[in-house]
């Protein structure tokens, strides 16, 4: 049974996170890490880069694993 990542919310088969989220460690990239690549992969889709970061790190806050953090909660607050 599939499940998505807690990440990123790609259909996953195991484990909380998908490939594209972990490090060579199978460990959660950091922040800044995975906030870059999920901007780049929203400019991919036509997105202005204000624009993308913005429908990022909203997408980031329905999370689970980004919806508490710091970061995330900072961000939003300046939107």
């Amino acid at each position: 049974m599939s499940h998505k990542c807690e990440s990123c919310g790609m259909a996953i088969e195991n484990g909380i996170y998908c490939q594209y989220c972990v490090d060579e460690s199978g460990k959660l990239q950091d922040f800044a890490t995975r906030f870059e690549r999920m901007v780049a992969w929203q400019e991919r889709r036509g997105s202005a880069r204000p624009q993308a970061e913005r429908e990022t790190i909203t997408y980031m806050a329905t999370m689970p694993a980004w919806k508490d953090h710091p970061e995330v909660k900072a961000r939003l607050a300046k939107h």
